[in-house]
């Protein structure tokens, strides 16, 4: 558990003015359109999904102080912001114009009336609308997260660490499936570890910890409806990380059985092969996504490559043999390969599991190697209705024994 990193100091010492620092030539330029959202997110003619533009120092719904940048989507923005009411930090994902906001909000009223354990999941506290020059955006208000999952942040992290992540985003996404839920988008962007608050800590402070914001005025766009900025997002040090692990973004979330409102795949490197060959929506779905996610924890890296041509596909063949026959001509992307579907073709010794497990865990014993294969077969498998549930996870002797090795 982590500490707060400076002494309390009073709000009142802010400037009211600073907020952040403008880019000061060329390379700052660079290095904030490195890490922001596109400039062209935020033009009409590009994009019916358009965003909304905020600056830092703006106070949206007469209540939320805009200090910084989190992040940002596929549909939306991401702020920290001091809640001038309840006087507490903040997150506002600011959804882009369309349709996507109210999906959102009908999902997370959806779990938070039929979830029975939310506490691993991000729902919303608050929700109001911007209106935009073209229509409106909804906002959702959520609790300040910590960084998520990422080898930057994972790098110096204990395997203990991240095992406790690996068990917690399992029991958080049990607790979804078992009330009919599938997430659909699980992956790394999505997962994040909680953050120690710094609601006591000035503005001035709260720089000093996570990064003085670096700003431009959105770019390229002539007459902008609303004035906005193109800001670098807060880093968050690993001395303000606790141990918590957290799933959100429900974008994409659907109930089981019903129709899909919203299409949309996680990246592909999460992407279960059966629903890149519209092989149907179930709870499978989310365990291939999860056991990528294990994966990463465990390994410290992806358990497939996706620079192969073909792409994340052909890495996946490598290490698991070819795919099922009958899948060929069904891929949901363009440019797939015969050679998938080729039942001549076996697994590449160098490159399966067990190899991949050793090359990159080379500390570990035999006896923990066997558990973790065991672990990734149950669930790495072409056909949906063999993989393990969550909740059959849970209970898995070499899951046990992982988590029980790590005090998890």
């Amino acid at each position: 558990m982590a500490a707060t990193p400076t002494a309390p100091q009073p709000l009142n010492r802010d400037n009211a003015t600073d907020f952040g620092d403008f880019a000061r030539n060329e390379d700052e330029e660079g290095d904030i359109e490195e890490l922001a959202e596109p400039w062209h997110k935020y033009a009409t003619k590009e994009t019916p999904h358009v965003f909304y533009p905020i600056c830092l120092g703006e106070v949206l719904n007469k209540r939320y102080l805009v200090e910084h940048k989190i992040g940002f989507g596929g549909f939306s923005t991401v702020w920290m912001a001091y809640d001038l009411q309840d006087k507490k930090d903040v997150a506002l994902k600011v959804m882009s114009l369309g349709e996507w906001g109210e999906t959102e909000i009908r999902m997370q009223d959806e779990i938070i009336q039929n979830v029975q354990d939310t506490s691993h999941l991000v729902t919303y506290l608050a929700t109001f609308i911007l209106p935009g020059n073209v229509g409106y955006h909804r906002v959702l208000v959520l609790p300040l997260m910590g960084p998520s999952l990422c080898y930057l942040t994972m790098r110096n992290m204990s395997v203990a660490t991240r095992m406790s992540a690996a068990k917690q985003l399992l029991v958080a996404l049990g607790n979804l499936h078992r009330a009919g839920i599938i997430h659909r988008d699980l992956n790394e962007r999505n997962c994040m570890w909680g953050m120690a608050p710094l609601h006591n800590l000035s503005r001035s402070a709260k720089y000093k910890v996570l990064g003085r914001p670096l700003k431009e005025i959105i770019p390229n766009i002539n007459n902008l409806w609303k004035q906005g900025e193109l800001v670098q997002p807060l880093n968050v040090p690993s001395d303000l990380r606790i141990d918590k692990f957290y799933l959100g973004d429900f974008g994409l979330a659907m109930k089981l059985g019903s129709p899909v409102s919203q299409c949309g795949y996680p990246p592909m490197e999460f992407c279960s092969p059966d629903r890149l060959h519209n092989k149907g929506l179930t709870v499978a779905c989310d365990m291939w996504s999860y056991m990528v996610i294990f994966s990463v924890l465990y390994l410290g890296f992806p358990p497939f490559p996706s620079f192969l041509k073909g792409g994340i596909i052909s890495g996946i063949v490598r290490s698991m043999g070819p795919l099922p026959k009958e899948w060929n001509g069904l891929y949901t992307h363009p440019k797939g390969l015969d050679s998938w579907y080729d039942q001549s073709q076996t697994t590449d010794p160098k490159h399966d599991l067990a190899s991949t497990i050793a090359y990159y865990r080379p500390d570990s014993n035999p006896t923990e190697r066997k558990h973790v294969l065991s672990i990734m077969t149950r669930i790495f498998t072409y056909c949906p209705e063999k993989r393990l549930t969550a909740t059959e996870l849970l209970q898995d002797p070499s899951f046990k024994a992982i988590m029980n090795k790590y005090g998890c």
